[in-house]
């Protein structure tokens, strides 16, 4: 069987669990084969399909998440590596590196609160000239895969410090300073909402759910940030599309002015707070 042939009998089968069943088929081809999906495309599509693609796709069907199984994720341009036990980077959450380089473009020292593989914090790094920064996590999975992907992304040493903290404890933050910049993208998944099963299954739950309304982590973090904000700073939050109203109250609480950005989907995505 060709790849041609093989991509298109994994579409079909991946169709019933998968809005995304052909570019799925694809992903895990050019996995097999070991290249890229535009050489894939343009070069391979006749030649015979490697024998561990359909052991990739009965992982797929059963709703493994891509990105686990090739063990990576594209994020603003770049590769990052992710596995289980670590939240895969969305394409949505760009909107909080765009709007970094549009309202603090000159930040020299970045935090980055829930760091997971590390992809707010290494992009906004090597995006802005002469940064450097913190990140910081409560699992250890994710600590050691953003210090990877920070190493593979060619920050070294104190360029981008990844550190175990758990907001959730006390003290977590006493020694961390000031900063230019502060990004998170918090847990905001309500408890009981209904997310499919790629995402409930696989992806940690402690980097989802974040109480009855998903608003437990703002209303502990953002009172938390403002003195480790410089004075022309800001912090950047990722949100829930419905949530921009109770979480600009729960920042304006806290003596913030805030700013609402949208994603490419027009839908709110990221506020930007300043004292």
């Amino acid at each position: 069987m060709t790849i041609a042939e093989a991509i298109r009998a994994a579409a079909e089968t991946l169709s019933k669990t998968s809005d995304t069943a052909r570019l799925d088929a694809e992903l895990l081809m050019a996995h097999a084969k070991g290249i890229n999906r535009s050489d894939l495309l343009l070069r391979a599509m006749q030649n015979e399909a490697p024998a561990g693609f359909e052991a990739l796709i009965k992982r797929r069907a059963s709703h493994e998440p891509v990105a686990y199984i090739t063990g990576t994720q594209e994020f603003y341009g770049r590769s990052f590596a992710v596995g289980p036990g670590v939240l895969i980077p969305r394409g949505d959450s760009e909107t909080l590196i765009d709007a970094a380089l549009e309202t603090v473009p000159n930040a020299k020292r970045v935090l980055d609160l829930g760091t997971g593989s590390g992809a707010l914090l290494i992009t906004v790094l090597l995006e802005f000239e002469g940064a450097s920064g913190i990140g910081i996590d409560a699992s250890e999975v994710a600590v050691q895969t953003a210090r990877e992907n920070a190493q593979s992304l060619g920050l070294i040493g104190a360029q981008a410090r990844i550190l175990k903290r758990d907001w959730r404890r006390d003290g977590w933050h006493r020694d961390l300073g000031e900063f230019d910049l502060i990004l998170c993208n918090p847990p905001y998944v309500e408890d009981d909402a209904e997310l499919e099963r790629d995402v409930r299954e696989f992806e940690p739950g402690r980097a989802l759910f974040a109480g009855p309304e998903g608003l437990d982590d703002y209303r502990l973090l953002i009172p938390q940030i403002a003195n480790h904000l410089n004075e022309d700073g800001a912090a950047i939050f990722e949100i829930g599309a419905t949530q921009a109203e109770t979480v600009t109250k729960i920042a304006e609480t806290a003596g913030f002015s805030v700013e609402m950005r949208r994603d490419l989907a027009n839908r709110p995505r990221a506020l930007v707070f300043r004292t």
